[in-house]
């Protein structure tokens, strides 16, 4: 496994390390700031412009010069832009030895459950944190993204088995900038490209949502691995800068 990062916590995935809230505190280097610069045009939102009718004494129905008074419509309320309906999709399918089948479903609906994800937390060797506080940080996120393990029996009665095996989320000013955080996969299922695989969903989820401007820390030794899913180190000299607490 690559050394954990400085200035934030980390973790790794298909040896790439990421800050994430469930490590360790900060250790000896420092992350390095990384950028995707969008190289696909995003989708293009549509809204209706307001169109103001009037000035702002006419809006209030004041009395003109012939002492009549004019009532002027107000301006029409924009309309709402719809986001993206959540993705699910399957991965990966293959049968196992025992005849029972199975599929690596990815899915952007944000289901997780908090049980689930601290058991994941407790087998990639992530100290544990408050419940309460995993619950807020999946609250507060713009996107959670999951991967599941569904395995069906094949016997008479197809009994199905739900697994939790992965994660990531992003936090984003829903308008342009978004980071990604806490990526995790089992470590059964590491080395299959399924945390690539997971990323490059994320990514695309991102974009499909007109978010354009994507960042992520990585340790200096993984940044080929972003290289390859199109993030860049500083572009234009851009620094990052890391507070550490002093007491």
């Amino acid at each position: 496994m690559a050394p954990a990062f400085a200035a934030a916590p980390s973790f790794s995935v298909c040896g790439v390390r990421i800050p994430t809230a469930c490590r360790f505190e900060a250790q000896s280097t420092v992350p390095t700031p990384m950028f995707m610069r969008n190289r696909v045009a995003a989708k293009t939102r549509s809204a209706a412009p307001w169109s103001l009718k009037a000035g702002l004494w006419d809006s209030l129905s004041f009395l003109k010069n012939n002492n009549s008074t004019e009532t002027v419509e107000p301006p029409p309320a924009p309309l709402e832009i719809e986001e993206p309906l959540p993705q699910e999709l399957v991965l990966l399918e293959r049968t196992l030895p025992d005849g029972s089948t199975e599929q690596i479903l990815f899915s952007s609906a944000g289901d997780v459950d908090i049980y689930d994800l601290q058991a994941l937390c407790d087998k990639v060797g992530w100290p544990r944190r408050p419940l309460s506080k995993i619950a807020a940080s999946l609250r507060n996120s713009y996107l959670v993204a999951t991967l599941h393990s569904i395995i069906r029996s094949s016997g008479t009665e197809r009994e199905e088995k739900k697994q939790l095996i992965g994660m990531a989320r992003a936090t984003s000013d829903h308008a342009f900038n978004a980071t990604i955080w806490d990526v995790l996969v089992d470590p059964s299922y590491q080395g299959q490209g399924l945390g690539k695989a997971l990323m490059e969903k994320v990514i695309r989820t991102l974009l499909q949502r007109d978010i354009n401007n994507i960042t992520l820390f990585a340790d200096n030794k993984v940044v080929d691995f972003y290289k390859n899913l199109g993030f860049e180190v500083d572009p234009q000299g851009i620094k990052g800068m890391f507070w550490y607490p002093r007491f």
